[in-house]
């Protein structure tokens, strides 16, 4: 018995082989499918005007994803372009960025397997600290000024217990909780653009909605109060560059206008 197999393994042996030796040279005679990235490129240590350089990519030897064409350039062509990346998952929001003139997460667009070259330009409107990463210190500060956590004015009804909430309040927090920060709803948005500093954007407004629904919390007056104003919250003129723009199929206009019906109601 063990002989036969054994003649058998070794008959199919050269079979195998064959196989192989075809598939390996099936790949070796793939044709190159050669893509144009033009990415934009500026570094403060020797600074100039920007300008936009281009890397020739074969995208038989690339994932799919703009991410891996990035990653790719820097490991094999041009070890000094310099990008945010982190979780490949777009769960972390670090390699937003602009991409064929629609911003975006890098790690979910696909690479456009047409002709025209892929233009990756930095998030629009922000300051650039190099080449595709740009400066969050002013977003973030917004994030932080509509103070993203749980605020009580009364202990929880058992202390050391988790404070519950019904499956009706918990749905309310759907389509809002789910924002990773990334910016590329905020850096469409053209009252954003011609008022950082003082209009708070579709990213920090969504957030703040999503505290205001939160049945367990006790602030939602002082929540409405603090944004309740010209720039913070009505430079928004509902135009949904935001919708169109977040990678997670949100609506942050949507929440927006919830806002500003509740503030029509807190001052009946």
């Amino acid at each position: 018995m063990a002989t036969r197999l054994l003649r058998r393994a070794l008959s199919a042996t050269p079979s195998l082989s064959r196989s192989l030796s075809t598939e390996t040279q099936a790949r070796t005679t793939t044709a190159t499918k050669t893509k144009t990235f033009s990415i934009y490129r500026w570094n403060p240590d020797n600074p100039s005007k920007p300008q936009l350089q281009d890397y020739q990519i074969d995208l038989n030897q690339c994932g799919p994803m703009v991410l891996d064409a990035l990653i790719k350039i820097k490991n094999e062509v041009d070890p000094t372009l310099t990008f945010r990346r982190s979780c490949r998952e777009g769960i972390c929001g670090s390699c937003a960025m602009t991409i064929n003139g629609c911003n975006g997460l890098a790690c979910l667009t696909k690479i456009d397997s047409s002709s025209s070259p892929a233009m990756i330009t930095p998030l629009p409107h922000m300051f650039v600290i190099k080449d595709l990463v740009v400066d969050m210190t002013n977003f973030y500060n917004q994030y932080k000024s509509i103070e993203p956590w749980l605020k009580r004015k009364n202990p929880p009804p058992e202390p050391g217990k988790e404070i519950p909430q019904s499956k009706k309040d918990r749905l309310k927090l759907d389509g809002m909780y789910e924002c990773i920060l990334c910016a590329c709803c905020s850096t469409s948005c053209p009252s954003y653009w011609w008022n950082p500093e003082s209009y708070l954007g579709p990213a920090a407004l969504l957030h703040a909605h999503r505290w205001i629904q939160d049945s367990r919390d006790e602030y939602t007056k002082e929540r409405l109060d603090a944004i309740c104003d010209e720039f913070k919250l009505y430079r928004c003129h509902t135009i949904l560059n935001c919708a169109r723009a977040c990678p997670k199929g949100l609506n942050p206009g949507k929440q927006i206008t919830s806002i500003k019906s509740l503030q029509i109601v807190k001052d009946l």
